[in-house]
């Protein structure tokens, strides 16, 4: 068991529409994160996990996730699967609950302009 303290974990800040609080497990399989966000992300194009799986919980708020041929409208309460090599932008304020497995990692992260 690990336990990760809130005073732990790390503010980035990916955009000025896009803060996380990312948990430090150190476990290379599975990672944890708190997304607020503001507005689009990534502010134009689209972005894509090539290794990692991210399963999204809303915690609070409503947005739109939106892939290049559907948009799927979401609320608190929903959960989301973003499969690996899904490309996506979010369209939302919210704030979600973003375990990933593998762990995110930068590198397997791209941001894919159009």
């Amino acid at each position: 068991m690990k336990l990760v303290k809130q005073c732990q974990a790390r503010k980035v800040q990916n955009s000025d529409k896009c803060e996380v609080l990312e948990y430090p497990l150190g476990d290379k399989e599975i990672d944890m994160a708190i997304a607020n966000l503001k507005g689009r992300y990534p502010d134009n194009g689209y972005c894509v996990n090539q290794e990692c799986k991210e399963l999204v919980y809303v915690i609070e708020g409503k947005g739109t996730l939106n892939k290049r041929e559907e948009k799927v409208e979401f609320q608190k309460g929903d959960v989301i699967l973003i499969d690996k090599g899904e490309a996506f932008y979010w369209e939302a304020y919210c704030t979600m609950a973003m375990p990933c497995t593998p762990a995110w990692y930068k590198e397997q992260y791209k941001l894919i302009e159009e």
